[in-house]
């Protein structure tokens, strides 16, 4: 069994370089260029927001899981904007290269599940393949149409995209989106996008988790996570660690509950676990998000306002099974990150092994115990070496 989770905490890590590769997309408030990790977990989320448009033959939770992948590979081979002059011949042999190395990094069963998950992305004939390729179509044109100071050369590589690029797909296929889009850039049209109008507010603030920093640091240690590429990372370990829940969880649940799950620290900022927090600054806390969840969830449309206020209050009650795993894997992945950078936050919170067992050890084995078996293992030799039990 070790050798298994072995096999999966290394694919785990090696995904998280993903947060290193830089798009040419700007974040919402222009500030800086998007990640593919943040990216992805931003599509994962549209793939949720928009799935009325997805169609009766569509598997929503597929293409979740297709997102949280489809970009894996630029670890490898890095990002190609759509407006560089580029051989995708020859990046679509390298794409494939680097799958087979990614994937072959997980135990067989998975690998090839993770594997044929991509291709089927990549080749954009099944029904799910095509709902993702639309949203990863349509997501960067209103990320750069809503940014708060948008590069003219990137809203003319979104015109040239919408004319004559991959883009105009998207008029067959996700024509509120293409209209959309047409009439942000100054276009009339009579076609009526008011369902998909009535998303995007939620969508847009969503972005704002791409700027909320984190006390623990991504894997190479060179800076502070933020909570959009956390979450994106939280998935794929509640994703692929599933097995080890210690009762019948259903997976889809949990992903859209990770995927959810910080939702509010737009307003709310984020926690550490190890800061020195008062109980009556966690109450101010509680009641931060609390009023957090109402405005951020109240942007959408009922029913989803509620369905996803729901998802988001079982998960901060974490009494049900699935809210029980989704928490126990949130408190993992900071732990894994921390002895892959050197110490992280354990250094700046002056933290002992005691410590992380009993804030962060008692909520995994609630849900996972083989994983904190398994992590702790790893982890005491740092905490010997370093004295710090």
């Amino acid at each position: 069994m070790s050798d298994r989770l072995r096999a999966q905490f290394s694919f785990l890590l090696e995904a998280d370089r993903l947060r290193g590769v830089e798009r040419q997309n700007l974040i919402l408030d222009c500030s800086r260029r998007e990640n593919s990790a943040e990216h992805s977990w931003h599509l994962a989320l549209y793939a949720l927001v928009l799935t009325p448009f997805a169609g009766p033959q569509v598997m929503v939770s597929r293409v979740i899981q297709m997102l949280l992948l489809h970009d894996l590979v630029e670890i490898d081979v890095g990002d190609h904007p759509i407006g560089d002059e580029v051989d995708w011949q020859a990046v679509a042999t390298a794409e494939a290269k680097a799958a087979e190395r990614l994937f072959g990094l997980l135990p067989a069963d998975q690998g090839k599940a993770l594997h044929a998950l991509w291709l089927e992305f990549e080749q954009a004939e099944s029904p799910d393949a095509k709902f993702a390729k639309r949203l990863d179509h349509c997501q960067p044109i209103f990320q750069t149409l809503y940014g708060s100071d948008p590069l003219p050369d990137h809203v003319e590589v979104v015109r040239g995209n919408l004319f004559g690029g991959r883009a105009t797909a998207l008029e067959e296929g996700l024509p509120e989106a293409y209209f959309h889009a047409l009439y942000l850039l100054g276009y009339e049209s009579d076609h009526d996008t008011g369902a998909l109008r009535a998303r995007l507010p939620f969508l847009n603030a969503a972005d704002g988790l791409k700027s909320v920093l984190r006390a623990t640091w991504i894997g190479d240690g060179s800076r502070e996570e933020n909570s959009a590429e956390h979450s994106w990372h939280i998935m794929l370990y509640g994703w692929i660690l599933g097995e080890y829940a210690s009762t019948d969880i259903d997976i889809f649940r949990v992903i859209n509950m990770l995927l959810l799950h910080d939702i509010v620290e737009i307003d709310a900022g984020d926690t550490p676990i190890h800061g020195a927090v008062s109980a009556q600054a966690l109450a101010a806390q509680e009641a931060e998000e609390q009023q957090a969840a109402d405005r951020l969830f109240g942007l959408l449309p009922a029913p989803q306002a509620t369905e996803f206020r729901a998802l988001w209050d079982e998960f901060e009650a974490a009494t049900s099974a699935d809210a029980v795993y989704a928490k126990a894997i949130d408190r993992v992945q900071p732990v894994l990150l921390n002895l892959h950078n050197g110490g992280g936050s354990w250094l700046e919170y002056d933290v002992s092994l005691q410590q992380v067992e009993t804030r962060v050890g008692v909520k995994v084995t609630r849900g996972a115990p083989e994983v904190w078996t398994y992590v702790r293992d790893k982890i005491s030799p740092w905490f010997e070496e370093n004295k710090r039990l």
